[in-house]
């Protein structure tokens, strides 16, 4: 019962804050990963280079399935940001439904520029089943397919050493996320620029500017203080013996 009503309010704190961001936009802040990412979509369509996304092995039926749709949600804009280009965006993941799931999301891309005779299905790929499968699978793309960017944005573990080492072997550009532990440490030790945090989330307003994505920041920042004075007011009543 106390879930679907913080999934309510939740909801109607979405659409009152994405009303008010349509009259009076907010300004973000900076985040060197999501500048470098945006200059990679436009470089990559002049130089003719492709841009390889990588969605991790997350399940949609578990707790990674906040990150996949993250990802999917960053390949959707970058699938319409290429679909101009010689050489457009692939995809790789390590879970037969994310697999499915990015082929389609590469098709409502191409189909939302109006290109979608240029759509080929094996764009989106699942490169592996298991966590280092998956990788190996991945490092091939990175290596033979003239990829400029590699964008590895879901759920990746220790595997994403091997990711990140095949990819600067070929001088590819590394921007990545993850919502493991151990992913976000090597993440952000083998890459210029890793997306820490709940920055995986922020993709959509980075890049699409959209008021809709800007209000979920919002909205994401009012339950996080929501929780934190929850979590000090029942300590405080701790001490004092109220509870």
């Amino acid at each position: 019962m106390t879930a679907l009503v913080i999934l309510i309010s939740s909801a109607v704190l979405l659409l009152v804050i994405t009303l008010w961001k349509r009259k009076s936009p907010s300004k973000l802040r900076e985040i060197p990963a999501f500048t470098r990412l945006y200059r990679t979509l436009g470089l990559s369509v002049e130089d003719g280079t492709r841009l390889h996304v990588s969605l991790g092995h997350g399940s949609l039926l578990d707790a990674s399935g906040g990150s996949a749709l993250a990802g999917l949600a960053m390949l959707r804009i970058i699938a319409e940001r290429t679909s101009v280009g010689d050489k457009p965006a692939v995809a790789s993941a390590g879970d037969p439904t994310l697999g499915l799931l990015a082929q389609d999301t590469l098709q409502a891309g191409y189909q939302a520029t109006g290109l979608a005779d240029l759509y080929i299905p094996t764009m989106g790929r699942i490169t592996g089943l298991t966590p280092f499968g998956y990788a190996a699978g991945a490092m091939y793309i990175s290596k033979n397919e003239d990829v400029s960017a590699n964008i590895m944005v879901g759920h990746f573990s220790s595997e994403a050493a091997l990711l990140a080492e095949a990819s600067d072997r070929e001088n590819v550009t590394i921007i990545g996320a993850s919502d493991d532990l151990t992913g976000q440490a090597v993440l952000f030790a083998s890459t210029q620029d890793a997306l820490i945090g709940e920055e995986l989330f922020a993709a959509g307003a980075y890049l699409n500017d959209g008021a809709s994505h800007t209000a979920s920041l919002t909205v994401q920042d009012i339950l996080r203080w929501l929780v934190i004075a929850a979590l000090l007011g029942g300590a405080f009543a701790k001490l004092a013996g109220i509870i």
